[in-house]
């Protein structure tokens, strides 16, 4: 059976929406998408002969259950096994539980007979049963007991930042399973600058130059650094009364376009199952990449060093998230999900950008996923969060994740995806 494939973009705006509620972290909201989206494709790739299954590509998924006999309606049973699989990893499952009423009432309402759709559910719950014992294993729940991170007094290392203060998020995200990069320790980038603040020095011409784009913003530079913005921490603080601006994770932000470019390329049900799965696990491999350099090298934010040294007065564009600095997260997972893309939908692709709109942002067009990757990048810097090698080594780092989950992550039989000459 055929089904409109709006339906799986409306779940996974579902889950969109759920995970902005929640304010899960990037590295986590990453993780939330992933096994949901892997359990989708598993259910769709045995309904297409064309496709494989991601078992014994991806590290330690086993080969999932089987359609049972008799007939399925599989984008129900893959619908059904990427919301049980999210149920799970959210904390607002009374949302998923009404999005799920929602599109059974779709199914049943497109004249599914009850034995399939019976059939189809526990097919879905099955598999979304055997993605969650896999993602049981990765390590996510152990890291939940192990020690905050710790300030560091030593100069140039990271502090919290203002206006919360908030301690070091996933400090042990690199001990996280991997989904196709062999290691969090793969590729790691050069290091940063060398700390010093001897006003001769590289670094400290790095700060003056975040301090100075910061003072001499163009309206195009600011309205860049707030589409990118993407940070779930936001906060207002107005008198003594705090509130959370709850934005869109960076990942969040690229599952977006990846829903967009499907639709442009009105991709099929099996199409946008795979879209979805292949820009998920790029993400997620990039985020455990990136965040293993973030506590090696533990870099201090300019914020601090320009409030200390240079302007006491000074406020960046955006507010600084809180980990350390280097590398630029947003530059990392964006070149890795421009690479997937690119891979599945060729170059030149304009789209345009509509993620952030309904968080009140305009619209922004680009040509391909390789140049919004490169402005999200360097939208950083014009934020004020990062200095220019956190931006520009975080693409270098993040084509190389791209690059590999691309060579080795394989959907189709035939070999239709592009070789890795991608930038």
């Amino acid at each position: 059976m055929a089904a409109n494939p709006a339906i799986f973009h409306k779940a996974v705006q579902n889950l969109t929406d759920i995970i902005v509620h929640d304010i899960f972290s990037p590295p986590v909201a990453s993780r939330v998408y992933t096994y949901p989206s892997v359990a989708a494709y598993e259910v769709m790739q045995q309904s297409n002969e064309d496709y494989v299954s991601l078992a014994g590509q991806a590290h330690g998924l086993e080969n999932v259950p089987q359609a049972p006999e008799g007939e399925v309606c599989y984008p129900l049973a893959s619908i059904q096994a990427f919301m049980k699989v999210g149920a799970q990893l959210i904390f607002s499952a009374d949302k998923m539980a009404a999005f799920e009423e929602e599109m059974y009432k779709k199914f049943q309402d497109a004249g599914v007979p009850w034995e399939v759709y019976q059939r189809s559910i526990d097919f879905g719950n099955a598999v979304g049963d055997h993605i969650l014992a896999w993602s049981d294993k990765d390590l996510y729940k152990e890291t939940r007991t192990y020690p905050q991170y710790t300030v560091n007094d030593l100069k140039g290392r990271w502090t919290p930042t203002p206006p919360d203060y908030m301690s070091g998020i996933e400090p042990h995200w690199n001990k996280i399973r991997t989904f196709i990069i062999d290691s969090a320790t793969q590729f790691v980038p050069l290091p940063p600058t060398n700390y010093d603040m001897d006003k001769s020095s590289t670094f400290f011409k790095e700060v003056m130059e975040v301090y100075n784009i910061g003072r001499n913003l163009t309206d195009e530079q600011e309205e860049i650094a707030q589409f990118w913005d993407c940070n779930p921490f936001a906060t207002t603080h107005v008198g003594h009364v705090m509130f959370a601006t709850k934005k869109i994770s960076p990942g969040g932000h690229w599952i977006g376009i990846a829903g967009i470019a499907a639709r442009k390329a009105k991709c099929d049900f099996m199409q946008t199952s795979e879209t979805y799965a292949r820009v998920s696990i790029s993400l997620a491999d990039a985020f455990i990449s990136c965040w293993d350099e973030k506590y090696r090298s533990n870099l201090v934010r300019p914020e601090t060093v320009i409030n200390e040294f240079v302007d006491e007065t000074w406020v960046p564009l955006l507010q600084t998230p809180p980990f350390p600095e280097y590398t630029s997260g947003h530059s990392v997972i964006s070149a890795s999900a421009s690479i997937t893309l690119t891979d599945l939908f060729g170059e030149p692709f304009p789209f345009a950008d509509s993620t952030e709109v309904k968080y009140g942002l305009p619209v922004r067009s680009y040509n391909s996923f390789i140049e919004a990757s490169l402005e999200a990048a360097v939208s950083r810097l014009y934020g004020g969060i990062h200095y220019r090698p956190a931006c520009d080594i975080g693409v270098t780092q993040g084509r190389k994740v791209g690059n590999y989950v691309v060579e080795h992550l394989r959907t189709r039989k035939a070999d239709e995806q592009m070789s890795s000459s991608l930038p």
